[in-house]
């Protein structure tokens, strides 16, 4: 344990000022604030939006309007041409490409040097600190954490720019002392083909001594199952015995935690969530007693947040970290050392503590349903989901869920298109038990359940397995970042997956 505790010890400036925010959050914002304006006063955005005048947050958001992506797309096109002093006044050779879900229309984050190692490896950072911080004894630092990496190349626009995925970006560029305590190798992390990946990452790595995990939960799923088909094993630790922590991040951790335990059957193995997104390093779980993540305010990121009740509404207002309060469901609006100004990230979170401020995400913004006023967002899916799975004693591994739409004679529903890892005995009781508990957590769709006015019970349509993963393919998103989209408010995810399902045996 020297290790961990010479790291403890030179790591104590930085747990202070993880300290001061957590007490003086505002003041900490104001202070990112002040210096995200006066780093981008000369570059053409902030000369369009008179930033030189600006000299308080209230005068911010009276000059500067928020931003989708399609409305600051050609700031960002400019700078994929290589162009600099657009967004930012330094030069961004990096874009983070990611869109979302399946979709297949791509969305360009600019990654620069300083959101690069002032936000993204910072906040990575952080949550190796707050890890021994809580834990001094962790075997983490004893052997490697794997990472399924993405892919990266030339930039369509310019030849002076790459892009692909954040993972990829991120080992392309960390410091040369991470290649100790990271596996598979940089080349192999960077192998565009995900099937030919997965080969090479379970030949290297099945020889080390891996420690722990870091990515998106479905993906490093599909690659430890491979690795365990590839080396004939039970479990993880019949490979690893000192595996003992996944730092997760980018969906949701509970349908999957079943799963992941069935592989890793050890108390000591500890799951820790983080908040990374390709725009910014934005919050960490800092107490595994606790399940919000603490938001980082000190990273070159100054958010601000609307009320989803008011979200998309002429008279909506953004408020800042000093204005927020608990249990209320918020539109995350940032604006970053990358050069994203108000930019709408999608998410929508809410406040689990305030002093220190902690969030969890909630959904997103055009994720979920609304089709019948019922308003279902993914946390109220997810809270029903884990109930149902736990009343009938199965597992989900993927899921998508749209409407049936109204017909002349016939009312509206939801169908459920699920992939279970371990079925219920009675499918019927399982979707019983789950519309019956979405009534529960969400009183919009029990109004709309009620005596069946508008809507009929939910319609579960179970898949083979593998469906998800052939639809991906297909989509041509396997591994990195890519999601599946738990809600959706038209049916062309789903049509799409029961299609496939049939082509399955």
């Amino acid at each position: 344990m020297l290790l961990n505790n010479l790291i403890l010890s030179i790591s104590k400036n930085r747990f202070k000022q993880v300290d001061y925010f957590c007490e003086h959050p505002f003041e900490a914002q104001e202070k990112v604030f002040r210096y995200l304006i006066s780093r981008a006063r000369d570059t053409e955005f902030g000369k369009q939006y008179n930033f030189p005048s600006i000299n308080s947050i209230e005068a911010f958001q009276q000059n500067v309007p928020l931003f989708e992506y399609e409305a600051i797309k050609p700031f960002i096109d400019k700078m994929r041409q290589g162009q600099s002093n657009i967004l930012w006044s330094s030069k961004a050779a990096w874009f983070a490409k990611s869109s979302g879900t399946t979709g297949s229309k791509s969305k360009y984050i600019p990654v620069t040097k300083e959101s690069l190692h002032g936000c993204h490896f910072r906040g990575s950072k952080d949550v190796v600190l707050s890890h021994l911080r809580q834990y001094p004894k962790s075997k983490m630092l004893k052997g490697k954490s794997l990472t399924l990496g993405g892919s990266h190349a030339i930039d369509e626009l310019s030849s002076n720019v790459k892009s692909g995925d954040l993972s990829a970006i991120l080992i392309q560029n960390a410091p040369f002392y991470t290649t100790f305590s990271r596996a598979p190798k940089k080349a192999t992390a960077l192998i565009p083909d995900f099937e030919t990946k997965l080969k090479r990452i379970a030949e290297e790595t099945s020889k080390q001594n891996i420690t722990g995990f870091a990515g998106v939960p479905s993906w490093n799923l599909v690659m430890m199952r491979y690795i365990l088909d590839y080396t004939g094993k039970q479990n993880l630790l019949e490979i690893w015995p000192d595996l003992s922590f996944f730092m997760h991040g980018g969906i949701s951790f509970g349908p999957y935690r079943k799963q992941f335990e069935a592989i890793i059957p050890s108390q000591e193995m500890l799951y820790r969530e983080t908040y990374n997104a390709s725009e910014g390093f934005f919050a960490l779980q800092n107490d595994l007693s606790d399940s919000g993540m603490l938001l980082i305010m000190d990273s070159g990121v100054f958010y601000e947040f609307i009320p989803m009740s008011e979200f998309g509404t002429p008279n909506s207002s953004a408020i800042t970290v000093a204005d927020v309060k608990m249990g209320v469901s918020y539109a995350m609006i940032i604006s970053t050392n990358s050069g994203l100004w108000r930019y709408i990230i999608g998410d929508t979170v809410e406040f689990t503590s305030l002093y220190p401020h902690k969030i969890k995400i909630t959904g997103r913004t055009k994720h979920f349903i609304n089709v019948f006023g019922e308003e279902l967002m993914v946390h109220n899916a997810e809270q029903a989901l884990s109930v149902a799975c736990e009343a009938a004693s199965a597992i989900v591994k993927e899921y998508t869920v749209a409407p049936i739409f109204m017909e002349e004679r016939t009312k509206g529903a939801h169908e459920w298109v699920v992939e279970f890892e371990k079925a219920p005995v009675d499918y019927n009781d399982f979707a019983d038990i789950l519309d019956k508990e979405l009534t529960v957590v969400n009183s919009d769709y029990e109004a709309k359940r009620a005596k069946s006015v508008t809507l009929n019970r939910l319609k579960l349509s179970p898949v083979p397995n593998g469906t998800f993963y052939e639809w991906m393919k297909q989509c041509g998103k396997l591994g990195g970042q890519n999601k599946v989209p738990r809600l959706y408010n038209s049916r062309e995810y789903a049509e799409e997956l029961l299609t496939i399902a049939k082509t399955i045996k």
